[in-house]
């Protein structure tokens, strides 16, 4: 056989070894994306089928910053600008009620407000002369009430003086809606995820006629006033040791007609169970660093997955970079087919893991028993686990582009960090209690799909901060609304953080601010 034949059959057998990768390769891609449209999601070592599955989706509309109500509007008249009388809810010059309801379908409760200077009169010795009436949208979890103030205008008989109580203050003046309402919009909205034009069907379903920009409105103000309780829960997380970080993508803005540009929310985890979303317009990796600053506290941990964004701080700050084991541990499942009998023998393995910190929870240690207990039971299994990854990564027949290769490699490049746990009692074994805690977006990106403006996405990051957080502590998040609505505008600036959920738990708590709707059974 000649020369030039042998060289044609050998090209021919590397194209056939080239084509066959590829063939490989484009089969698990196209398996992955299968997976994603039909699969099971879960990965569990022994899954069950699940059909409650949730799936993730895309991200929320949060209206325009500029609309908000006014206290003092100017009406223009042919000479002179003339500044139009404050309302407080009670029209007195037609002496006719505002009416934005239909009193035949929507509960009212009554409260009739006297004023000071009648109490300990008798009454004949003064006279009711009229009354003005305030309406008050009010809302308890579930249900949308009015609130009727009744207002009496009493004249002192021996000395003629007219007295009345006025209007109750509300978190927003001359606004006709009840701090309940607005934890209420905001908790329908972020908590169980019903976009505002689904709660504006509903309100006119219960005989509430308002409009939707003013429901926007109200969310808008709402999270005005707690921006600055989250930004002090952002410090405290900083301010902690050990912090998990992640990032989730969100439809925020446009970019072109019927284009949405992607940003990114930035979720932190601190050690004191506190999570806050920061919403940035990408990926860059510069945002890791606008988030936790470049002075880390003394021994910070930064706990992620393997973007190499995490790193980069890592090395730029000298903290130390613990990596998540479930992040390698995915990359083992998606290479299952491809070699399925050594990813069993992997996941079993790290299941063993798994075990151990289980039976550390049961066993509740912590501090130096946990860091002991790990590093004599689990601290094996990673050294075994390691050796076993070099030996695989030295097979003849291992290709570069295989599957199994990648999360090899994978796991073996990130091997310090993955270690970090054995030695440090504090960092977790992996990010999954970030990933429960932001689960909250992309079930809200399912049902609210976008965010018409980037200044949206950081209101959702705000207000989901506040409720993850309240749920985190087991405190109930339309309870801790209707408090710190109504305390954050007199709240000592300087000790603003006492008012994030953490703190509020054991300050007010126990005694918190109420509605004038909580005076009224259920």
């Amino acid at each position: 056989m000649s020369a030039a034949v042998v060289a044609m059959v050998r090209a021919k057998d590397e194209q056939i070894a080239a084509q066959g990768e590829q063939i490989t390769a484009l089969k698990h891609q196209l398996d992955w994306f299968r997976r994603q449209m039909f699969g099971q999601k879960s990965e569990r070592f022994i899954a069950e089928p699940n059909p409650a599955q949730l799936h993730l989706g895309d991200a929320l509309p949060v209206p325009d910053a500029n609309a908000a109500e006014s206290a003092d509007r100017v009406q223009t008249i042919p000479a002179h600008g003339r500044r139009v009388k404050a309302r407080d809810g009670a029209d007195a010059e037609s002496g006719e009620e505002l009416k934005f309801f239909d009193e035949s379908r929507v509960p009212i409760q009554t409260i009739v407000l006297m004023p000071d200077t009648v109490e300990g009169l008798s009454p004949d010795q003064y006279e009711i002369i009229g009354e003005k009436v305030t309406y008050r949208i009010a809302q308890r979890p579930g249900s949308v009430q009015v609130l009727k103030y009744r207002r009496p205008v009493v004249k002192i008989k021996a000395s003629a003086e007219i007295h009345t109580v006025p209007a109750p203050a509300g978190i927003f003046e001359g606004s006709r809606a009840d701090v309940s309402f607005a934890a209420g919009l905001l908790i329908d909205k972020f908590a169980w995820h019903l976009p505002l034009y689904r709660q504006h069907q509903r309100l006119g379903a219960s005989g509430i006629d308002v409009s939707r920009p003013w429901l926007t409105q109200i969310a808008q103000r709402s999270i005005g006033l707690l921006e600055p309780i989250h930004d002090a829960q952002l410090a405290s997380i900083c301010a902690g040791r050990v912090i998990a970080m992640d990032e989730t993508p969100i439809k925020a803005g446009r970019s072109g007609h019927g284009k949405m540009k992607t940003g990114y929310y930035w979720p932190v985890y601190g050690e004191l169970d506190e999570v806050c979303f920061p919403f940035h317009p990408s990926r860059s990796h510069g945002y890791v660093q606008q988030a936790l600053g470049l002075t880390p506290t003394q021994g910070r941990v930064l706990l992620s997955d393997g973007y190499d964004a995490y790193a980069r701080y890592a090395k730029k700050t000298g903290i130390t970079h613990a990596q998540c084991w479930v992040h390698a541990r995915r990359a083992f499942v998606e290479a299952e087919q491809a070699e399925p009998t050594h990813v069993q023998d992997v996941l079993a393995e790290i299941q063993r893991l798994y075990v151990i910190e289980d039976d550390i929870r049961v066993r509740a240690l912590t501090g130096e028993e946990k860091r002991l207990h790990r590093l004599t039971h689990s601290k094996p299994i990673v050294d075994h686990f390691f050796f076993w990854v070099d030996w695989q990564l030295h097979r003849p027949d291992l290709t570069p582009s295989s599957p199994f290769a990648k999360a090899l490699g994978y796991a073996r490049q990130r091997r310090a960090g993955l270690e970090v746990f054995l030695s440090d009692p504090d960092v977790p074994m992996d990010t999954n209690h970030l990933e429960r805690a932001l689960r909250v977006i992309p079930m809200g990106r399912k049902n609210w799909l976008f965010c018409s403006t980037e200044v949206g996405a950081k209101h959702v990051g705000i207000v989901q901060s506040l409720i993850v957080t309240c749920r985190l502590h087991g405190i109930d998040p339309y309870d801790y609304l209707v408090d710190v609505l109504q305390r954050v505008a007199d709240h000592p600036a300087s000790r603003v953080d006492e008012l994030t959920p953490r703190r509020w738990k054991t300050l007010f708590a126990d005694n918190p601010l109420r509605s004038d709707l909580h005076n009224f059974p259920c």
